[in-house]
């Protein structure tokens, strides 16, 4: 369904504002052409108006950071729906509670997600891809591969394994190697 800027437009309007940057992308992010262009084109002295924290980010990182910035270059940010004016204290104070309240559930989502990899653990369950196993199979190719008889390419896609996974195989088998050449003198 498409979105009817007209209402937002009639309230921006209202407020007397001299231009208007319309978005016809999500705010998911803040790669979007229209914020771009008006990033680029308010200058200090100016007061962005918006109709709602929702136009400018969908989020409350974004919104922070690009308040942040508007402030830091003498701009003014006014949210007729939340009534948030950055030229008050009041509307500063409502920035920092937002930027707090982010943090605390920024914090609080990576503290229940350490708790929950410490039960995983705690119960045997492993993260990450399995290691690759140094089998009989390896251990031919490998040969072949120090012999000369084949490439490096060739020997881990034979393998079906990544670059790295193949190299970081050989070196535990030659760090193994070293240990059982040194016992020997």
């Amino acid at each position: 369904m498409s979105q009817n800027p007209e209402r937002q437009i009639k309230a921006l309007e209202e407020q007397g504002v001299e231009k208007c940057f319309i978005e016809k992308l999500s705010g998911k992010d803040k790669n979007r052409p229209k914020l771009q262009e008006m990033m680029n084109f308010i200058r200090e002295g100016d007061t962005l108006v918006i109709e709602s924290i929702s136009r400018l980010a969908r989020n409350t990182k974004d919104f922070l950071e690009l308040v942040n910035d508007l402030t830091d270059r003498g701009v003014e940010v006014v949210s007729l729906k939340e009534s948030i004016d950055t030229s008050t204290p009041q509307g500063k104070f409502i920035c920092t509670i937002f930027g707090a309240l982010y943090e605390l559930e920024r914090e609080s989502i990576k503290q229940r997600q350490m708790e929950g990899i410490t039960i995983a653990k705690e119960k045997g369950i492993a993260f990450g891809r399995p290691p690759i196993q140094i089998d009989q199979n390896f251990m031919r190719e490998y040969k072949r591969w120090k012999e000369g008889k084949q490439t490096a390419v060739y020997t881990y896609k034979k393998l079906d394994i990544s670059r790295t996974s193949f190299y970081r195989k050989v070196q535990q088998i030659e760090q193994d190697n070293e240990g059982v050449e040194s016992k020997a003198f």
